[in-house]
């Protein structure tokens, strides 16, 4: 057999797999709960690496380790903040939701949760998140299709098109007919994959080099300052936008669904320290297999094309075809393990938030699973228009996705959790202020170029929902029953 065939091999067994996932949760799937949150079933270890995996993207494999390739460890800023921000998220988030979305009428999605906890019979919120969610998960989801026309353009040679629709027409049947069990599930799996080969390819690439003193020679021979976080081209500004992808955190639906899906609020410790410790270890192989693919081609010269292939160039060099297989599964594993999660998400919120609350009451759960499964379709041929450039970068759409949602929600969602007077207008103003700042700042070039977007959206979201829920608050037994509840199962669950 050749390299490539040993390759597809192992691609394809791993696809399969993944299928298997997905027809095993379609026959657990029973109703409307299962197929949006699992039933609130999840133990730690699967909630912890599903949304470690479902966080981390083809920006872990890809998207990292091209900027510090080209840029060296003053990207790295970006990885400080996030491990930051996941902490904290684990930490002050998941178990305040995890109680708060039980007591709060049972939600099974973050725009319901919002909708019932500040009593907003307007539905405005629900609609406005349903809006935002869509808009931006779809930018998102496209970051996720361009890796995977990437990946088969780099490693096969496939067109970057035939590329892009294999990886989408994988993960979306397996999301489409297993909904929320079979994403964390395959991105348990997933998580797994891409821990060991973010951990394997620098460690075996360093004895490549020749060791860890020549591979730091080598590097320092290319750029004696790509080895630092402090180099002459790190700015303030620059070093406070990396930092501030860490804000994030609180407001990514995709990630925060997982604190909703735990079996339990003493689960959340074991989770949180399995989700941080595979985070920073995977962070740490991402940067290492920059800096080791940086030694290797000052030693050997030559020229990468693209650096944001250097893990898979990397692998394909130091394994036999069929492991180097494997190693590839790890970029397709991180890739379709957030396409998937954000596609559950974005139709649970189009379902949940927009259909069922406001045009369809009455259905029964089975049609609005089909409805759900319907716009898991939708929202990835959307996704697929926007993905069809390669020219698009995963870093960058990614950005831009991650600082909307950041902004939009992150602050409404620590409000709601410790906040009683926050009121459902504060939070339609905030959301939607966070949302537009976000949106607009990131859109323009000279706006961008200063901050990251996510800063000025987080900001100005988080004032504008404070002042606003200070003019209209008024206090509501109902809610403020339902806080008392929430706190004290929180420390009878503890």
């Amino acid at each position: 057999m050749s390299d490539n065939a040993f390759q597809l091999l192992a691609i394809v067994i791993y696809m399969i797999a993944m299928l298997a996932i997905g027809w095993y949760a379609f026959i657990r799937t029973k109703n409307l709960n299962d197929y949006m949150l699992g039933g609130r079933g999840l133990g730690p270890a699967v909630t912890a690496l599903s949304a470690g995996a479902a966080d981390m993207s083809g920006w872990l494999l890809m998207g990292l380790p091209g900027a510090i390739y080209v840029n060296g460890l003053v990207d790295a800023w970006i990885a400080v903040g996030l491990t930051i921000g996941a902490y904290l998220n684990w930490l002050l988030v998941a178990p305040r939701l995890r109680v708060y979305t039980q007591v709060a009428n049972d939600s099974i999605t973050i725009p319901s949760f919002l909708d019932n906890r500040l009593r907003d019979n307007t539905k405005a919120i629900r609609v406005a998140s349903g809006i935002i969610i869509l808009v931006f998960f779809t930018f998102y989801v496209s970051s996720g299709m361009v890796s995977g026309g990437k990946f088969f353009q780099s490693s096969f040679g496939y067109d970057y098109h035939t590329g892009m629709l294999i990886v989408s027409g994988v993960v979306v049947a397996y999301t489409l007919f297993g909904g929320f069990l079979a994403v964390s599930y395959t991105d348990f799996l997933q998580g797994l994959t891409m821990f060991l080969a973010l951990i394997t390819v620098p460690l075996l690439g360093m004895f490549l080099t020749g060791g860890f003193s020549e591979t730091i020679e080598s590097i320092k021979l290319v750029n004696p300052e790509h080895l630092s976080l402090f180099a002459s081209t790190a700015t303030v500004a620059g070093v406070i936008s990396s930092l501030a992808w860490g804000l994030g955190y609180f407001g990514q639906p995709h990630i925060i669904v997982r604190f909703m899906a735990i079996t339990s609020v003493k689960e959340t410790t074991s989770a949180r320290r399995i989700g941080i410790g595979w985070m920073i270890l995977s962070l740490g192989g991402a940067i290492a297999t920059a800096l080791v693919g940086v030694a290797y081609y000052q030693q050997n010269g030559g020229k990468l094309e693209d650096a944001e292939t250097i893990f898979i160039v990397l692998g394909q060099i130091l394994f036999h075809p069929f492991i180097a297989g494997v190693m590839l599964a790890a970029i397709l594993a991180a890739v379709m393990s957030t396409i998937s999660s954000q596609l559950i998400v974005t139709s649970s919120a189009l379902v949940e938030d927009i259909y069922k609350s406001i045009f369809n009451k009455t259905a029964t759960d089975s049609h609005y699973v089909f409805m759900g499964r319907m716009a898991v379709l939708v929202v990835s041929i959307l996704a697929a228009v926007l993905a069809w450039n390669p020219e698009n970068s995963i870093l960058d759409l990614v950005g831009f996705a991650w600082a909307g949602f950041g902004a939009a929600f992150g602050p409404v969602i620590l409000l709601a959790l410790y906040w009683r007077k926050l009121t459902n207008i504060g939070a339609l103003a905030g959301m939607v202020t966070g949302a537009v700042v976000a949106f607009v700042w990131g859109s323009v070039d000279s706006l961008a170029s200063i901050i990251y977007e996510i800063v000025p959206g987080f900001v100005l979201s988080l004032v504008v929902a404070i002042i606003v829920s200070l003019v209209t608050y008024k206090p509501t037994k109902e809610i403020e029953a339902e806080f008392d509840e929430m706190v004290k199962q929180l420390k009878a669950e503890k």
